[in-house]
């Protein structure tokens, strides 16, 4: 076998904890603003749904970058791996480049576009919120690409390393920058802090990228070369994935509008909401990384065999993850101490109430198949099945996430009268989220099941 249970465990573990630290510095965020009011904590929600967007762009690239380089480490080619990350990072850069222009170019107009009925206050701090991230796109790409080369060889402790650090930097730097008692900065002190974490993060990783001892290594940042053939076969994974993500965060991006009309309590229950059942899915969002190198490296060395074990056993250990997890989930909310959301304390009692409801549901559903959604997907893609997961991801977005959305909670907007009313109405977005899991998964496990994302040639010889 390719990978011992010691394998496993040594990439996963500091993905699992890498994923944690991520999903707490996001929490801690909004917790020092939700000093700050509901206007606040809605005003970094709206802005970070649109930076999802743009950022699973060059996020993209870096998987499909990873993809390649795992496949050639599989059959034994390290030179052509090395080639593939020099070219993940010039595409990853031009394209971060690019987006942070458009961003800040188009800031004002793209706000007001979309959540344009948003009240005034909540639109001050989306712009404010907005300029600093925007311009941290280019380091977040940049170390993306570094940590999924990293991960790509199997070592993801660098990268669980460089999360720590770069955490710890924002969490510092939102204390002095957010707390009234210093800069007081608000929602403008969350993003400059976050933008030094990125900055200082993509350098420490691009240094670490260069040492030779690594079977994936960069010799010089200045002669990174251009090699077509190489780039066509990021591309060819990364454009899919990317349409992918793009697709699924504008789903959510246009959903996020519909949440935006029903009030300042239902923007932030839905925002703090989204980071408490992230907790729930923080193991098998690792495993899904886990398997760019586990299943990308089995299918370079044309071990279809083991990849489909693999597949099985990672989406067995998903399952576990999601239920032990969710279920503490469960019962916080069901015996009423609600202890996750407690620690919002500037959030109003509304917003905490529809908070209950919306974890709540997301739980029950996860239950079954939050894994087969979005765990065997990952593994698909590594095998270079890239286009079918994308068509099945936009058509049950376009379907359910958004079609769904607007029957359960705009009704009107299409003519039509449900014989039933949704309390609080934006459950109703999480209903049609939920419905949407389902058809992706369904769609995902026949797919695992029959066998036809294996034996896809990606990678060639490389002059």
């Amino acid at each position: 076998m390719m990978f011992t249970l010691k394998d496993l465990k040594r990439l996963i573990i500091p993905l699992i904890i890498e994923q944690c630290l991520s999903v707490l510095i996001g929490m801690a965020d909004t917790v020092m603003v939700s000093g700050f009011g509901d206007a606040a904590v809605s005003g970094v929600a709206l802005v970070d749904t649109i930076n999802n967007l743009l950022t699973q762009l060059f996020a993209a690239i870096a998987t499909g970058g990873a993809i390649v380089a795992s496949q050639y480490l599989g059959r034994k080619e390290d030179a052509n791996a090395r080639k593939a990350a020099s070219q993940l990072i010039i595409g990853c850069l031009l394209l971060s480049l690019s987006i942070m222009t458009f961003a800040l170019v188009f800031r004002e107009p793209l706000l007001h576009l979309i959540y344009g009925n948003v009240e005034e206050a909540v639109m001050t701090n989306s712009m404010k919120y907005f300029l600093f991230t925007a311009m941290s796109y280019p380091f977040l790409a940049l170390y993306n690409s570094g940590a999924a080369l990293f991960r790509a060889q199997g070592n993801s402790k660098i990268s669980m390393t460089n999360s720590i650090m770069m955490n710890i930097i924002n969490l510092v730097g939102n204390f002095f920058l957010i707390n009234p008692q210093f800069a007081g900065l608000g929602v403008q002190g969350a993003a400059i802090a976050t933008l030094g974490s990125r900055f200082i993060g993509s350098i420490v990783i691009l240094v670490q990228l260069k040492n030779q001892s690594n079977r994936i290594f960069v010799e010089s940042y200045l002669h990174l070369g251009f090699k077509p053939k190489l780039l066509k076969m990021i591309l060819s994974i990364g454009i899919p994935t990317g349409i992918e993500n793009s697709v699924f965060q504008l789903g959510k991006l246009l959903v996020q509008s519909i949440v935006s009309s029903l009030g300042t309590a239902s923007i932030s229950a839905n925002s703090m909401a989204m980071q408490i059942v992230g907790f729930a899915q923080i193991p098998s969002s690792a495993i899904g990384i886990a398997m760019i190198a586990i299943i990308g490296q089995c299918c370079g060395a044309k071990e279809y065999k083991q990849a489909k074990y693999y597949l099985r056993k990672l989406l067995f250990a998903s399952y576990v993850a999601m239920w032990l997890l969710s279920i503490i989930l469960i019962v916080d909310n069901t015996v009423g101490s609600r202890a996750f959301l407690s620690i919002y304390a500037g959030a109003s009692q509304d917003a905490r109430d529809i908070g209950v409801v919306l974890i709540m549901c997301h739980s029950i559903f996860s239950l079954f198949v939050w894994p087969l959604s979005f765990t065997i997907p990952a593994g698909l893609r590594a095998a270079n099945d890239a286009k079918f997961t994308m068509s099945v991801s936009m058509i049950s977005m376009g379907v359910f996430r958004i079609g769904l959305s607007y029957i359960l909670v705009k009704p009107e907007l299409l003519g039509i009268t449900l014989p039933f009313a949704i309390d609080p109405p934006i459950l109703g977005v999480w209903i049609a989220m939920c419905v949407d899991w389902c058809f992706r998964g369904l769609c995902f496990l026949i797919r695992m099941i029959s066998g036809k994302w294996m034996d896809r040639e990606l990678i060639t010889k490389i002059d």
